[in-house]
């Protein structure tokens, strides 16, 4: 691998790439790879599995295919293996790092939210996440029943939707599986589990479109909206100008889990058995190859 080449990878360093593989390697004996669940051998030693490429190297292939957007046939010429060998890859280490990255716990208690909550955030200091829906593109099915599930009024094509939640100081605290598109913002947090992390005293930041006052126990920042109204009045003027360059932030968390340009075209159907750990995944790895959401949050040299 050329190191001019990392920027590739998402990583902002050699170095964060170097601690994510070092966090990685030790889970590396109890990698399940495609042909050992296929055959149903899970106890074999992964020492005795055929590799064609060294773990590093299939690591690689799979940030590649994640945040180039490689086709496989590509992946195949690069490395020197049979595109069998990369579908193989890339489907072993998206549930690999599906289970070891989701094995973290990301949910952040509200002590340590606050002890590390940006300034910016003062006036609403008992935000605990802020909320939002991300769709992505997808390939539509040929039933028209499935296509009507799928069909996303917003977006006028056929997607998958999911939750994300992430803490005011940037880091991404809550992943949705992904649902059919047709679904609202209102069922999505019904269903996603983000309910029961949810506590009286804590406060959620949301678009002003995202109505679920019914739904959750605490408090609700959004910014206001008019509702059948000619104007707002100055108070909610002043809220709506305070908390929009607040809950932008989630808008920006979406922005860095796009730029794996694997997102950058339509999801083919044949995807959908492994788009969720891909998804998850990708989602997850922001945590590790990115410095702060906002440059001005980032720790000044001792």
């Amino acid at each position: 691998m050329i190191i001019s080449e990392l920027y590739l990878f998402r990583f902002a360093s050699y170095d964060l790439l170097m601690r994510f593989w070092a966090l990685i390697e030790p889970s590396l004996p109890n990698m399940v790879s495609v042909t050992q669940a296929q055959r149903g051998t899970f106890t074999e030693p992964s020492s005795t599995v055929t590799r064609f490429l060294q773990p590093i190297d299939e690591m690689f292939m799979f940030l590649n295919y994640l945040a180039l957007g490689s086709k496989q046939r590509d992946l195949a010429d690069r490395y020197g293996v049979h595109q069998s060998t990369v579908s193989r890859i890339i489907t072993t280490w998206s549930n690999f790092l599906y289970t070891v990255l989701g094995s973290v716990r990301i949910w952040i208690p509200e002590e340590k939210i606050r002890a590390h909550l940006p300034a910016e955030f003062k006036d609403y200091a008992d935000t605990t996440v802020i909320l939002d829906c991300t769709e992505l593109r997808c390939q539509c099915p040929s039933s028209p029943l499935l296509q009507s599930e799928m069909f996303s009024a917003y977006k006028s094509h056929c997607t998958l939707k999911g939750l994300l939640g992430v803490a005011p100081h940037g880091a991404v605290t809550f992943i949705s599986q992904l649902y059919a598109g047709s679904i609202s913002d209102k069922q999505i947090t019904r269903e996603s589990g983000i309910l029961s992390l949810l506590r009286p005293g804590m406060a959620i930041m949301v678009d002003r479109g995202f109505l679920v006052d019914d739904l959750v126990p605490c408090k609700i920042y959004r910014p206001a909206f008019l509702s059948g109204r000619s104007q707002m009045s100055a108070c909610e003027v002043r809220e709506t100008q305070a908390i929009a360059p607040l809950r932008v932030h989630v808008e920006r968390f979406i922005r860095r889990v796009k730029k794996h340009k694997f997102f950058d075209t339509e999801i083919p159907l044949r995807l959908f058995g492994n788009i969720n750990q891909l998804y998850t995944v990708a989602c997850l790895l922001t945590n590790y190859e990115n410095g702060p959401l906002v440059k001005a949050w980032a720790k000044k040299p001792e």
